[in-house]
């Protein structure tokens, strides 16, 4: 992975691992999942419209032949992915939220190598497999043994695969569309389906404490808009699989925040997990990536 692409996924990683705490305090002070998921997607999809209106910028419309899999992938890697996160962290904490979605490079080069033909090489796999037992002990070490996959943990699941599923089948639309263009889409498309949670939301804002409309806010410009795009751009820049191995740093973000905010503390477990979890990112991005570089030259 090249060092923009790095830095605007590590950059990415920082706003999404600060994600499940805020979707936490939201949920405590007073808001329903339903229309903490509305909220920050109306805001998200207002800001793209304000920058597609920007004078001085051009943004293209869809082709038709890539609106089928615009669509598909807005329902996939927005609808169905917040709502599984947000209707998850009603039963598990911050941190164990932020663990699970960090399962998600092992799905996303998996689906990277079948379907893009990515590879990764015995360093890359190695990095992956290392990367998530670090996640495992970071499970164990949140959660207590035994784990047992609960209800939320069951959404979490969920929201990784379509979390895999969007990175991977995104990827081709990059050589037609920008980075911003493509999230914008996927913002609005995304956005339709929440429009399910809109009764009673004027009395749920009514009803809920100021720090949960600052979180709510706050979800709503940073992850939903902002780092989506440097996301994007990440993606466009980089190899799928090694880009995705970013994530297995959110679950060590995702605890220290949940730590600082929520007063939720990690175990010395999940502690070292967090630390093989950063070995795992360390090899497959320096040791497997210039190992299949490497190995291409010689082809």
């Amino acid at each position: 992975m090249n060092t923009r692409a790095f830095l605007l996924a590590f950059i990415t990683i920082l706003i999404w691992g600060s994600t499940f705490a805020a979707i936490r305090a939201s949920l405590h002070g007073g808001y329903s999942p339903g229309h903490l998921v509305l909220v920050r997607y109306l805001i998200a999809s207002g800001l793209f419209v304000l920058y597609a209106l920007w004078p001085g910028v051009r943004f293209r419309l869809p082709q038709k032949k890539d609106l089928i899999r615009i669509l598909l992938l807005g329902w996939i890697g927005i609808s169905i992915y917040h709502i599984g996160i947000t209707f998850g962290e009603q039963t598990i904490s911050a941190g164990t939220a932020g663990m699970l979605i960090g399962a998600a490079p092992i799905f996303t080069a998996i689906i990277a190598a079948v379907v893009l033909k990515e590879r990764l090489g015995l360093y890359g796999w190695l990095g992956l497999g290392i990367g998530f037992m670090g996640i495992i002990l970071i499970t164990v070490g949140t959660s207590g043994l035994p784990f047992t996959f609960s209800k939320g943990a069951i959404y979490m699941l969920i929201s990784v695969i379509a979390a895999a599923i969007f990175f991977v089948f995104q990827k081709p639309l990059f050589s037609n569309y920008k980075p911003i263009e493509l999230t914008a889409y996927f913002t609005w498309v995304g956005t339709i389906p929440f429009l399910f949670f809109i009764p009673n939301l004027t009395q749920t804002i009514q009803n809920s404490t100021f720090e949960a409309h600052l979180s709510a806010i706050y979800v709503g410009v940073f992850p939903a808009a902002i780092a989506y795009v440097t996301w994007a751009i990440a993606l466009s820049l980089g190899n799928a699989s090694s880009v995705a191995s970013m994530m297995y740093l959110e679950p060590a973000v995702a605890i220290f925040v949940a730590w600082i905010w929520l007063k939720e503390l990690p175990s010395t477990l999940s502690l070292i997990g967090g630390m093989i979890v950063l070995s795992g990112v360390i090899i497959v991005n320096v040791l497997g990536i210039k190992r299949y570089t490497l190995s291409k030259k010689v082809v």
